[in-house]
């Protein structure tokens, strides 16, 4: 999932704990959909986690990009068989000429707060995306959760609001919404990780606040958005035509 310039390792229990958060997928998905359109990139798929739930989506076709050698058997044994996914074991950067004006929306969950250029590699989006298409980003936020738990998984940062908008901006893209997400997450977080300072996960907890907190929180969020939250959600669209021959 990070995306330097070395082939990376597989993380392990504390993304494969992450398999239990269904509902909390099924939010983010729910929410993204409108956007997706027929042809799409998932960035940095991993094992393919959240591939699953988009493959369960009414899309023509899924390209799902791994750089990782220790992720990529992961994803590659899960659609084998799926002729709607395609996964390839590069970095999006190294195989984005082929896609010029290509995708209807380019998906980052969880993936883009682990690549250092953050701003350069949106401009590997915005070279994909087709005209009026659009850019779909889930990420962490606020700053003051930064913890030796986001630092051992590879983020570089967490995102405050009108950061990630100012690098949505300056790549080209107009903002369609964003929002706050996961209002309940903050204490939880921030208690276990920063106060604690635990730098491993839990999935009996993950999956007991999947199932008796995000979906109370997931109809609440959705009639009142919430002022902060744990992560940010950005939905961002191309309004102009990439020509190629400025490449």
């Amino acid at each position: 999932m990070l995306n330097t310039g070395q082939k990376q390792q597989y993380f392990g229990k504390d993304l494969e704990d992450l398999t239990v958060a269904r509902n909390y997928y099924k939010w983010i998905i729910e929410i993204f959909k409108p956007y997706l359109g027929e042809n799409i990139a998932e960035i940095g798929a991993g094992s393919g986690n959240f591939t699953s739930f988009l493959a369960e989506e009414r899309i023509k076709h899924i390209f799902a990009f791994e750089p990782s050698h220790n992720m990529y058997p992961f994803l590659s044994d899960k659609f084998q068989k799926n002729n709607r996914v395609t996964t390839i074991n590069t970095y999006f950067r190294e195989k984005h000429q082929k896609f010029l004006n290509f995708f209807d929306s380019v998906l980052y969950v969880n993936v883009l707060e682990h690549i250092e250029e953050d701003k350069k590699e949106l401009s590997y989006a915005y070279k994909t995306i087709k005209q009026n298409g659009h850019i779909l980003i889930f990420a962490p936020a606020l700053s003051c959760l930064y913890s030796e738990f986001d630092k051992k998984i590879g983020h570089f940062r967490r995102y405050c609001k009108k950061g990630l908008i100012n690098i949505i901006r300056e790549s080209g893209f107009s903002i369609e919404n964003i929002r706050y997400f996961d209002l309940a997450g903050i204490i939880p977080w921030y208690i276990v990780f920063v106060l604690l300072k635990k730098t491993t996960t839990n999935k009996a907890n993950i999956s007991l606040y999947d199932k008796l907190v995000v979906p109370p929180m997931r109809l609440l969020e959705t009639l009142i958005p919430p002022p902060t939250g744990k992560n940010l959600l950005l939905i961002g669209k191309k309004t102009q035509y990439y020509r190629r021959d400025t490449v």
